[in-house]
């Protein structure tokens, strides 16, 4: 029976996985932002799930909850970084405000909880940490590169903890989901504060796509759980998951776009190399 640490499971993705993990007769402990998150979980559950208020904002709350975990399971074999939130909006329209905000929640919450759990791991020379990013930090889209700012640098976080924890028995996967058929668009997504007539016809139309498709995403949560289940139990997982045909479509599309660029201009970026004079 493993022990599975996932932040934000008051609803969407968080709560699919802390289900699923659940059913299969694992414990969990769920962290939230909101007192009574999750309560009917724990009745069903009962003893196999620990419930802990945590903003992930909070370093010194982190830790805090990390160490409750662990004097009440002991181990925490499998850590999820799910908690966190969107945003739309132009570059030039977002404050700065609400830049900080959003890397406090969606970046700097995932790494203090990663800096918490690692020298358990380390010591015992094995875990997994799961970091759920998005295509959106795979691929650009006009009117989400803030919020993707943020699952970008995810990404590289998480690709290289990878390459420097692999030697420790450590496994590290980044999931990046396309559209799920979750609460993202509704609750969990915020706006800039300013609206600049000029962008409406590339980065407005992030939010009136998201907001239009509303219970229309492609991708089932349940089914993204039990992917997750699925890659964690793998001998070698992958250092990327991309879940949901649209995750692969644009993953790849962005991937072509970058090849055809870099080929367009080899001949120039080879141009700066320093002249052999020997």
């Amino acid at each position: 029976m493993k022990t599975w640490f996932i932040t934000g499971i008051s609803g969407g993705l968080g709560r699919a996985l802390a289900e699923e993990v659940l059913s299969v007769g694992d414990r969990v402990v769920g962290t939230s932002r909101r007192s009574g998150a999750a309560s009917d979980l724990q009745e069903h559950y009962g003893a196999r799930l620990h419930l802990v208020l945590l903003d992930v904002s909070d370093e010194e709350a982190v830790r805090a909850a990390v160490k409750e975990a662990k004097d009440w399971a002991g181990t925490l074999d499998v850590v999820v970084n799910n908690a966190g939130y969107g945003l739309t909006g132009a570059i030039e329209e977002t404050s700065l405000q609400q830049v900080r905000d959003i890397f406090d929640i969606n970046v700097l919450g995932p790494l203090a909880v990663i800096k918490a759990v690692l020298p358990a791991m380390r010591a015992r020379r094995s875990g997994h940490i799961v970091n759920i990013t998005s295509v959106s930090g795979l691929a650009a889209w006009s009117g989400t590169g803030i919020y993707g700012a943020t699952k970008f640098a995810m990404e590289c976080i998480g690709r290289t903890l990878a390459m420097e924890v692999e030697p420790l028995g450590i496994k590290v996967i980044n999931v990046a989901p396309g559209g799920l058929r979750t609460g993202f668009a509704g609750g969990a997504l915020e706006d800039s504060l300013v609206n600049i007539t000029d962008y409406a016809e590339t980065a407005h139309q992030a939010r009136a796509i998201l907001t239009g498709h509303k219970g229309e995403e492609p991708n089932d949560p349940v089914l993204a759980a039990k992917a997750i289940v699925i890659a964690i139990g793998a001998i070698e997982p992958p250092r990327c998951l991309l879940l949901g045909a649209d995750a692969v479509r644009y993953a790849e599309g962005e991937i072509a776009f970058l090849q055809q660029d870099f080929a367009r201009w080899e001949s120039l970026s080879l141009s700066v190399a320093v002249e052999n004079t020997d």
